[in-house]
């Protein structure tokens, strides 16, 4: 893992998570690119140009934000775009070949019951670049389990759990993983291919309605430090990503960080 961005917001987490990102870089030796991605809207026959001081605003608003914390001689570099959200982060993430996106639930500051709000959920929902949500006020810390969700161990995509197994590796983690026979269990479903089947230590099948239940009923039993879990057309957080948004009451387990995988097919 040697490139992580990390997009700020104006929440009152903003500083403690791009901390956690700065520890979390460090620990692998990565590379930290800050953004913030504007629009600008005009009205009919306006003449002002306002794009290079917004861009300049947000340049200076990033370049303040990180130096309120430690970079621990991490480099990290700022930057600004002009664009809509989704395209640009997907460009952006191209262009500078990122590794995974590291995330507040909230990038802006909105109503405390929201576990991950408009803009984090576009981002998780409407792309598939890796991305790690780190709760509000989560302190950095080594991850020693992780328990990985899924309705199916078929992967067909190369490369797709390049990220789960950058972290197992870098903390000498244990991989639990939890198989969730839904309705739409398909025979061989659980078939574990052999790179799978070499970093998991312990297997448990649930039978539930959906991959996001069978976490609510079992995450606690294995306590995890992290979470991961994989990107479907209609996955995970598919019950509450209508609008983007998902709430904390129906995300109990909004204490741990969860890695979002892209789609393993």
């Amino acid at each position: 893992m040697k490139t992580i961005l990390v997009p700020v917001g104006s929440s009152k987490n903003a500083q403690s998570h791009l901390q956690y990102a700065v520890d979390f870089a460090k620990a692998f030796g990565a590379k930290l690119y800050v953004i913030q991605i504007y629009n600008v809207y005009t009205k009919a026959g306006t003449m002002i140009k306002v794009d290079h001081i917004i861009e300049r605003e947000s340049m200076a608003f990033l370049e303040s934000h990180i130096a309120s914390v430690d970079t621990k001689d991490v480099e990290v570099i700022a930057k600004t775009f002009k664009g809509k959200l989704v395209d640009t982060i997907d460009k952006v993430c191209d262009a500078l070949n990122v590794d995974l996106i590291i995330l507040e639930p909230r990038t802006n500051s909105i109503k405390d019951e929201v576990y991950l709000g408009k803009t984090s959920g576009k981002i998780v929902k409407r792309t598939q670049i890796p991305a790690l949500i780190v709760p509000e006020g989560y302190v950095y810390k080594p991850i020693v389990k992780i328990l990985l969700a899924v309705k199916s161990a078929v992967i067909r995509k190369e490369g797709v759990l390049k990220p789960l197994l950058s972290i197992k590796d870098k903390f000498k983690a244990v991989l639990n993983i939890l198989l969730v026979k839904t309705p739409y269990h398909n025979s061989g479903d659980f078939g574990l291919n052999d790179e799978l089947q070499s970093i998991i230590t312990n297997t448990t099948m649930a039978e539930s309605p959906t991959t996001f239940q069978a976490v609510l009923e079992h995450y606690k039993n294995h306590s995890p430090d992290l979470l991961c879990v994989v990107r479907r057309h209609r996955g995970f957080f598919s019950k509450l990503w209508e609008d983007d948004i998902i709430l904390k009451k129906d995300f109990h387990s909004s204490n741990i960080p969860v890695l979002v995988l892209s789609g393993l097919k």
